[in-house]
């Protein structure tokens, strides 16, 4: 017996609204910014939870030719739109499944350690990037592991690097452009690269042949000169599920950590920790509905909030509400980076 076909799936009660114009301009506004200098994207983890089907179109029709993953997960949802010689994988191969896949696929990988130099040469080599560590002391070899004889049997596009504290004006962004600087003749390789989001605004001297931004594609501004230079990407939305009326003196939630010290109308929106909006926002988050503000009242769900309706009395159920989401005024509020903000959203809100 064949199985029944489901049903058709009512529309959703939240939803992120993607602004792929945004995108667009600040990878422009950090093209411009790259000057001489190509700019790549970074596209892992979902393009930091903007959803790649929304980033990736977005940022090739602005003129973007160089992307970069985490995951070899990550790769296909890549490929379904740019060829594979314009992806690479930042972790690189473990293993020699890792190593097939890539040369199935035709995917450059970004070789961290002497071990996967060793691997990817013994399954035969071909194009890759190679990270070096000049300080950070995360993935990549170390200087003086570059002579060793196998790093010169490779065939390296991009000879990278990466800042650890570009967001900040530390002595060690200068140490580390220095390191960088120092090792690109001892490796051949036909670009460089070290400037991530915040290391474009540390100057030219910082940018070399290409750019790697990431969090400023998306609206996060991690240094004050690109203020005024990005626009927001994305705004979660959620429908008001139910209106409540709610007599002074009562409480509103799980613990009854808010009070209501008036009648109050209250709506619970379809939107919760799950989704990524987390409790961090309880009595602290602000939604909005055509610029009037709808605080939000008690601790955050699971799956819901409630909010102050007062100042649109007017809203029913079934009602959209938008959420209070600029990365920079959001992260100074809620204590999360703007990295988290972007990427603990949900595939509830993202579907």
């Amino acid at each position: 017996m064949s199985a029944k076909p489901h049903p058709e799936i009512p529309p959703p009660a939240l939803r992120l609204s993607v602004d792929r114009a945004a995108l667009a301009a600040n990878w422009r506004a950090l093209d411009a910014m790259s000057d001489r200098a190509a700019t790549a994207s970074a596209v892992k983890a979902d393009a930091y939870g903007v959803g790649i089907h929304n980033a990736m179109p977005a940022l090739l029709e602005a003129g973007c030719r160089d992307f970069y993953v985490a995951h070899w997960c990550e790769v296909v949802g890549a490929l379904d739109h740019c060829d594979a010689a314009s992806l690479a994988v930042l972790h690189g191969p473990v293993n020699a499944a890792d190593c097939a896949y890539a040369r199935a696929t035709g995917v450059r990988p970004v070789l961290n350690s002497l071990q996967q130099v060793r691997i990817w040469l013994e399954s035969g080599g071909g194009p890759c990037d190679l990270m070096v560590d000049t300080g950070m002391n995360r993935l990549g070899l170390r200087p003086e592991e570059l002579g060793d004889p196998l790093v010169a049997r490779l065939e390296v596009d991009v000879l990278m690097s990466h800042l650890a504290c570009a967001d900040e004006d530390s002595a060690a962004n200068d140490h580390q452009r220095s390191a960088f600087a120092a090792i690109l003749g001892t490796v051949p390789h036909h670009r460089a690269s070290l400037a991530n989001s915040a290391g474009i605004a540390l100057g030219e001297a910082y940018r070399f042949d290409l750019t790697r931004p990431g969090l400023a594609l998306y609206g996060g501004v991690p240094r004050h000169e690109m203020h005024g230079k990005l626009s927001q990407v994305v705004t979660p939305e959620a429908a008001i599920l139910q209106v409540r009326h709610v007599p002074a003196g009562e409480t509103v939630g799980y613990g009854g950590t808010y009070r209501a010290t008036r009648d109050t109308a209250v709506g619970i929106v379809a939107l919760g920790y799950a989704d990524g909006y987390l409790r961090c926002w309880s009595d602290l988050g602000m939604l909005r509905s055509e610029g009037r503000k709808l605080p939000v009242i008690g601790r955050v769900s699971m799956d819901m909030t409630a909010i102050d309706l007062s100042a649109a009395p007017d809203l029913a159920e079934g009602d959209w509400v938008s959420v209070e989401y600029d990365l920079p005024s959001a992260a100074q509020k809620s204590g999360l980076s703007q990295y988290e903000l972007l990427t603990v959203l949900g595939p509830r809100i993202r579907s």
